[in-house]
């Protein structure tokens, strides 16, 4: 294509206002050389990664295709993690904002059940969950997928690493086989062509290299004497580096959880992000991280997939990938949209090969440094600059965002500019606040109304 403007692909009128009202002023490289294709209604596998905007690719194809006036499953999308799948169904609200009476329903694990089957009774247009989930509802007879009419496997490469390759074989087998498939994957193993050609009809192939570049990232590796040092080094480097917003990477769920007790424990703004949390707890460390209310995100590779978190100063590998793929995926969460960025990776001597398999991945050197070297400031404020609310009351009570600014802003409350960013789940909502003026938002919120009712709010830690 020779030109990245949206108005070229044929959108109706509304959606091309509401993208440019979303700051999507012009198609990235996945989306100029994926939609053509996805509109026309032909399978596309895309190799691509987090950040590319492939969701508002296939987010686009999908609405497009929805006939609104039928009232059943039309497209189903599959995601590796509750997370993404939370990320992805946000992503296509916001697209299909002006089209009246869409209904779409997030189905994941780590949830209540009853209440997605309540939801599924009374029919929905599009479908994001998870493999597990979904094949529950299917084996309960709770979900037809007979009338879809487009298939999205995100991260599918990510999901057959879960195992979830059988799961995923028996969701496609209820749909009917001439449904259009799009396939997302970051990485392009063997088992990605075998599921392809399981799956797809004449897929057309779209390969775009990743939106970072090396000249983006300045790269540092540490050597520390044992792993009994690493946490001592890792605080050298906070306290050296003072990211406002950073994800460190463990290679275990109780490494992470070990990491962030331990930051916390030495006056550090961190929670960590793995697999054991229980969803709500998940939802509420994505958004206090999200919002700039915790500064450290430690995270494992798994629960970190698929989040798009904007203006990350860093990344550090408190352990190395034993796969340099999962490095480089790891360090360009950084240093994008055109942005410098920060990689920093603590390893042992043993760990050496993992440093010489990196370079030869990258095709260059990495640069290696002392944390001896490092000159920690000393006037350091962990603290971020936001904290989070959390109020009882969500979309299923009708509440909106801008109900809460609006309560929070009214007479004798706090200034626009000290609200930022407000996220609504389904029974709970949270707004982050200025550090300054939190506890006189938290009492506007606990004493006022919100809609003429009043709600329970209170402080996240």
């Amino acid at each position: 294509m020779t030109t990245t403007a949206f108005s070229v692909l044929g959108l109706d009128a509304a959606l091309l206002a509401n993208l440019e009202s979303m700051g999507y002023q012009a198609m990235t490289s996945v989306q100029a050389r994926s939609l053509p294709g996805i509109l026309q209604g032909s399978d596309i596998i895309v190799q691509a990664e987090t950040g590319s905007g492939k969701t508002a690719a296939f987010g686009i194809g999908v609405i497009t295709r929805l006939n609104v006036r039928d009232f059943n499953v039309q497209s189903l999308v599959l995601c590796p993690t509750r997370e993404l799948a939370d990320q992805v169904s946000k992503e296509i609200r916001r697209l299909a904002s002006v089209i009246p009476n869409i209904k779409l329903l997030t189905l994941c694990g780590g949830v209540p059940f009853g209440p997605q089957l309540g939801s599924l009774e009374h029919g929905a247009h599009i479908i994001v969950g998870t493999p597990g989930r979904i094949m529950k509802h299917l084996r309960k007879n709770s979900l037809k997928l007979d009338k879809v009419k487009t298939l999205v496997l995100d991260e599918a490469d990510r999901m057959l690493d879960m195992g979830f390759y059988d799961d995923i074989a028996e969701i496609v087998a209820a749909t009917p086989g001439d449904r259009q498939t799009l396939l997302f994957s970051a990485t392009y193993p063997e088992a990605i062509e075998q599921i392809s050609e399981s799956m797809q009809k004449k897929p057309a192939r779209v390969s775009v290299e990743a939106t970072h570049t090396q000249s983006k990232i300045e790269q540092n590796f540490y050597e520390v004497v044992g792993n009994d040092k690493r946490l001592a080094a890792l605080v050298a480097l906070l306290g050296h580096y003072n990211p406002a917003s950073c994800v460190i990477f463990c290679n275990t769920r109780q490494k992470c959880q070990e990491v962030a007790d331990a930051l916390q424990a030495k006056g550090f703004s961190s929670l960590a992000l793995h697999g054991d949390l229980e969803q709500r707890d998940r939802d509420q460390v994505l958004v206090q991280f999200s919002n700039k209310s915790c500064s450290i995100l430690v995270a494992t590779d798994v629960a970190a997939r698929g989040l798009d978190i904007k203006d990350l100063e860093a990344v550090i590998n408190f352990e190395l990938s034993p796969d340099p793929e999962v490095h480089i995926h790891r360090i360009g969460r950084t240093g994008r949209a055109g942005k410098s960025g920060l990689a920093l990776s603590l390893y042992v001597a043993a760990e050496s090969y993992r440093v010489n398999a990196i370079e030869d991945y990258q095709k260059s050197p990495v640069r290696l440094s002392a944390i001896d070297d490092l000159a920690v400031n000393q006037k350091l404020d962990t603290r971020p600059p936001m904290v989070t609310l959390c109020i009882d009351g969500g979309r299923k009570g009708k509440v909106r965002p801008g109900d809460i600014l609006g309560a929070l802003t009214g007479e004798s409350g706090i200034a626009g500019d000290q609200v930022g960013k407000i996220d609504v789940f389904d029974r709970q909502a949270y707004v982050a606040i200025e550090r300054s003026v939190v506890d006189k938002a938290l009492k506007k919120l606990s004493t006022g109304r919100i809609k003429g009712r009043y709600f329970k709010a209170r402080k996240l830690q």
